[in-house]
């Protein structure tokens, strides 16, 4: 399995370590209940190492790109972050991305873990004359989370990051740690810098993104730690599923597995129909027909909803659960699954089947969980 940079660091701090689409993840320290709960009240920061980082760069590289994605790029001026689907030729996701227009006609694309290799060689194969480097095995990445993310991280950082707005990235420079890689390849020629700051995440909470060289991983983690104090605590996988699950976000082959397009996945807003991608068209017919859109659940009586748990709309299986688990802080079950369009509007009551009981489901809206 492979290693992110953090791994002795994860081991220091009593991580319970388990497989994550071929690489070795804390899975939690304290507990993924106790973790989930601190972010939502304090700060959290996790390890997301293991995501890729392709630097695209080249003539006409934003238009290039636009063909790509489904929400464009070319309109974000440097510092902006776009999150899109990648579609194939049948207009079915291949990932989720992010892509930062991070310095004048360079952009980071960052997908998930699992779909690194086949993210670059599609990029490689529909364009033409760009470059496409993976710069995935030397970034590190650390995310910070919570209602006292920017406070923590102001400590270590000469930025203001009152002026980092959201789904923004901002080249900035940490106290103690030299100038690197970040120079080198992603920023202008002449400027100094040795992380980039983004204000993204995956909890709903406020925070941050820092991406620093691999070799400056650890360094960053333990300044964390202790700048941080008791207000900051390593946070594992488990809890950051049950979070992004409270705000309806999708899991990369769980949520869509490849078969799916972006309009049964949602959100709306991550498909403008009014430029050219590829599958565009497929989109367009489908319009026309009838599918299967994914659906946020919340369970009116007693269980946990699980990944393949049967969905059933008077007494018929209409469909299955993709994601699924009680909510820390709502204290219910809740759950995405796709069901017919006509069965997806708020309001309407479904069941789920578990453990041979049909327990009471209502289709709600997401955000599940709103502060």
């Amino acid at each position: 399995m492979k290693r992110t940079p953090l791994y002795q660091e994860h081991l220091a701090a009593g991580a319970r370590m388990v497989e994550f689409v071929g690489w070795e993840m804390p899975i939690q320290y304290s507990g993924i209940i106790d973790e989930h709960m601190h972010v939502r009240g304090k700060c959290g920061m996790f390890d997301v190492s293991h995501m890729g980082d392709l630097l695209i760069s080249g003539e006409g590289a934003a238009q290039q790109l636009d063909r790509l994605l489904t929400n464009p790029i070319s309109k974000a001026p440097v510092g902006k972050a776009v999150y899109g689907h990648l579609p194939n030729d049948d207009g079915q996701i291949i990932d989720d991305v992010i892509t930062y227009h991070v310095s004048e006609g360079k952009y980071l694309m960052v997908p998930n873990a699992s779909n690194v290799d086949r993210v670059r060689e599609w990029v490689r194969e529909r364009t033409m004359g760009l470059e496409v480097v993976d710069l995935s095995t030397r970034l590190a990445c650390l995310a910070v989370q919570g209602p006292l993310a920017q406070a923590i991280l102001q400590r270590l950082c000469t930025l203001d990051l009152s002026t980092v707005k959201r789904f923004q990235g901002r080249f900035a420079r940490l106290n103690g740690l030299r100038a690197g890689l970040l120079t080198d390849v992603l920023t202008e020629e002449g400027r100094e810098a040795n992380c980039l700051v983004a204000r993204t995440g995956y909890t709903g909470e406020d925070g941050f993104e820092v991406l620093v060289e691999e070799g400056s991983a650890a360094w960053l983690w333990r300044e964390l730690l202790r700048e941080g104090g008791g207000d900051l605590r390593p946070i594992g996988l488990g809890a950051r599923d049950t979070l992004r699950l409270e705000m309806g976000y999708l899991l990369s082959g769980t949520d869509f597995d490849g078969t799916q397009t972006s309009l049964q996945t949602g959100p709306p807003w991550v498909v403008k129909m009014d430029h050219a991608f590829i599958g565009r068209e497929v989109l367009f017919l489908q319009k026309e027909r009838r599918y299967d859109v994914l659906a946020a659940l919340m369970l009116e009586g007693k269980g946990v909803p699980r990944h393949g748990y049967e969905i059933s709309h008077a007494g018929k299986a209409v469909g299955r659960i993709t994601s699924g688990n009680m909510s820390p802080c709502l204290k219910v079950g809740i759950a995405l699954g796709y069901v017919p369009q006509k069965l997806a509007a708020p309001g309407t009551l479904l069941t789920v089947t578990i453990r041979d009981q049909q327990v009471p489901a209502k289709v709600v809206e997401i955000p599940f969980y709103r502060r």
